[in-house]
């Protein structure tokens, strides 16, 4: 995969009082891997805070969409044009409902599973033959607890403990992908858990 370029996005939503949410583990992942990088976000192209950089030998371009989650596909879409992605070459980062925290899952292609975002996505770039990394953020504990309030919210203690864990083990595998490609990266960590370590 050495020699081409990759846009990595990390979804979430944009402003200080978004920033601590489940929601936006997805724009997290994206500032652990600037700072090991050493790139900088601070251009805003196409609605997104971007960054350019490498990575062995690989162009590497980091964003975060600023449209807010649901209309992620209307940076992502020009982005990808803009840079002239493959979609193979397009990696998106988002958080889900339906894996326990701390488990994360790589996918080559698939559908959006619910995930307003990535229904977005799907639709602008006209494809859904790209890859993309879940990381779980888990369910409410309440039944009568809305999942709109429990993704716009931040994390219990506990949680908080172990999410710089999930954090790096997130970035591990986007560095895994870039390295040796999709399969690899998703035998050697799909399925693995804070606790299994």
């Amino acid at each position: 995969m050495t020699g081409e370029k990759h846009l990595i996005i990390g979804l979430g939503n944009p402003g200080d009082q978004h920033a601590e949410n489940r929601h936006n583990i997805g724009f997290k992942v994206i500032d652990v891997l600037a700072a090991r990088w050493e790139i900088k976000l601070k251009r805003n192209r196409k609605n997104a805070l971007t960054g350019e950089g490498t990575y062995l030998g690989n162009a590497v371009v980091l964003a975060k969409p600023q449209t807010f989650m649901n209309n992620s596909g209307l940076s992502v879409g020009p982005l990808s044009r803009l840079y002239g992605i493959f979609p193979e070459n397009l990696l998106v980062i988002y958080d889900d409902l339906d894996l326990a925290f701390g488990r994360i899952r790589l996918r080559a292609a698939g559908s959006a599973g619910g995930h307003h975002g990535m229904e977005s996505i799907i639709e602008k770039v006209s494809t859904n033959e790209f890859p993309r990394l879940r990381i779980g953020i888990g369910r409410p504990d309440h039944e009568n607890e809305e999942v709109v309030d429990f993704v716009l919210t931040g994390f219990h203690s506990s949680d908080k403990q172990k999410l710089k864990t999930v954090l790096n083990q997130a970035a591990d595998a986007v560095e895994t992908y870039l390295k040796s490609g999709i399969e690899i990266a998703m035998t050697q960590f799909n399925g693995t858990y804070l606790d299994d370590e």
